[in-house]
């Protein structure tokens, strides 16, 4: 291997984090409203619409993403190994996104057919796109203080993605399709392709491959199979990652009936009227309509709008928390930061469960706290895995990327299947009642369980699991410092 500058310039890490933030307009329409685009949008059944996510979701984890991986990390181009994927996935992952939230009259059966095709299509270029993208981490750069750095940058574009899909997306529907959601969807989609494909571009012209296999270095998939499960920092961090996704999804999935079935629906009136949100909206309103467009369509009812604007509240703050992850983890290392802080975002998580029903601006200051917190380990959990590969590449003398990053990302698609099948699980064993005005006690007592306990319990466990995880601040410098020096010693041996 050879050595190469290991600073990273600004533009270089915006460039990276703008692909990201590309890949995330797509990824986090799909994961919050594919399924109500699908049943309400474009009138596919329900059972049949679940049937679709559900298949195509497993061969994207347990297929499509291992493959990628395989293939990636055997791809040899003057570009490098992942870069490339970048640049030949850029318009196919437009075209397919526009694609997949088009409505062409194609009548029950074919309508079935299209959205299957569509949505196979999608996931298995998103593969193609996002683990290349996600390895292209681990070979920017060697310097550990250098990948925290980017991975800060790169979910601040996330969040900023997270923001656009879960807090205006819907208003943007309605804005753009001139109160249409059919037609909206399909401007909306257009304009997220086509900033999608100009952000990956500006990701391949911005980035370079700097850790860059020996050409003597030839591995078989069973060599790199065996590496990866002799290590015990990857082993860790599969688990970590499935965890963390499920206490994600499930706490996601379970807010809205924390919010539709307990607190209390005339003190959330109350407060986004005494903090001025509705006046802001009202304001909004009259600019929109002055200029010809339709309105903000902000939901109306209390407990939705609140709602939103609890989401609003807490991805402002993961930003926040994110700006200060990179200091952290220089001054303490990666690991113990991501360990104290998810254990600080627990413990406002668990707060939820205490507050009675009328507590709102409590229920709000846990999230922004919460949020804060958990934002700190954001860019870490992803920072580590690029720490596993070197790691590996440190114990075997072989470096095999693509295919950690690709085991991590059928974690992190295992924990969200998980997450979201316990939101359904947990509803039924406390006996909710689907599309009732209230629940009965024990509905609501699970519910609230859920948000707190529950979600807490996968947290809590990882906090655990950071004990067996050995890549401390020492050890991180040392794995630099030698693979510093194995790949001067071997550039000045060519």
């Amino acid at each position: 291997m050879h050595s190469a500058p290991q600073t990273l310039s600004v533009t270089e890490k915006v460039g990276y984090s703008l692909g990201d933030l590309a890949a995330n307009l797509i990824f986090q329409t799909l994961i919050t409203f594919l399924a109500f685009f699908y049943t309400d949008v474009y009138r596919i059944p329900a059972g049949t619409a679940a049937t679709i996510i559900f298949v195509v979701g497993l061969l994207g984890a347990f297929v499509f993403t291992p493959l990628v991986g395989l293939v990636a990390d055997r791809t040899h181009t003057r570009w490098g190994k992942f870069r490339p994927w970048i640049l030949w996935t850029a318009v196919p992952f437009g075209v397919l996104s526009l694609l997949a939230f088009s409505t062409p009259d194609l009548g029950p059966q074919g309508k079935v057919i299209y959205a299957l095709v569509t949505y196979t299509l999608l996931v298995l270029v998103y593969a193609a796109n996002n683990l290349p993208y996600a390895a292209l981490s681990g070979v920017l750069t060697g310097n550990m203080d250098q990948r925290n750095s980017l991975s800060a940058y790169r979910f601040v574009a996330v969040m900023v993605a997270q923001f656009i899909i879960q807090v205006l997306l819907l208003p943007l529907v309605l804005i753009l399709g001139d109160g249409d959601r059919v037609q909206g969807f399909q401007n909306t989609m257009a304009l997220f392709a086509i900033v999608g494909t100009a952000f990956f571009l500006i990701t391949f012209f911005t980035t370079k491959e700097r850790i860059v296999p020996a050409p003597e270095q030839r591995s078989s998939i069973r060599e790199d199979v065996g590496d990866l499960v002799r290590n015990r920092p990857w082993l860790v961090m599969l688990a970590l990652t499935i965890l963390v996704f499920v206490a994600l999804a499930l706490k996601g999935g379970m807010y809205i009936y924390y919010f539709q079935y307990y607190l209390s629906e005339a003190h959330l009136a109350g407060f986004l009227d005494g903090i001025g949100f509705n006046a802001l909206v009202a304001g909004l309103n009259a600019t929109l309509s002055g200029m010809g467009l339709a309105g903000f369509q902000w939901p109306e009812d209390a407990p939705t709008s609140a709602f939103s604007l609890f989401n609003a509240g807490g991805i402002v703050f993961m930003i926040v928390g994110i700006g200060f992850s990179r200091r952290l983890a220089e001054r303490f290392g990666k690991r113990d930061v991501f360990g104290g802080a998810l254990f600080l975002a627990t413990v406002f998580l668990l707060a939820f469960y205490a507050y009675p029903p009328d507590a709102i601006g409590l229920v709000f200051v846990s999230q922004i706290l919460h949020g804060f917190f958990y934002g700190i380990t954001i860019p870490l959990l992803w920072a580590m895995i690029a720490d596993v590969a070197d790691y590996s590449e440190w114990k075997n003398n072989r470096r095999a990327t693509a295919i950690i990053f690709s085991a991590m990302l059928c974690g992190l698609k295992i924990g969200l299947s998980v997450g979201g099948a316990l939101v359904a699980g947990i509803l039924a064993f406390y006996g909710y009642a689907a599309g009732a005005e209230t629940q009965a006690e024990p509905a609501v007592h699970g519910i609230r369980l859920a948000i707190s306990v529950y979600s807490a319990l996968p947290f809590l466990l990882c906090v655990g699991l950071l004990f067996l995880y050995e890549i401390d601040k020492s050890m991180e410098t040392r794995i630099e410092r030698d693979l510093d020096a194995r790949r001067l010693r071997t550039a000045g041996a060519r």
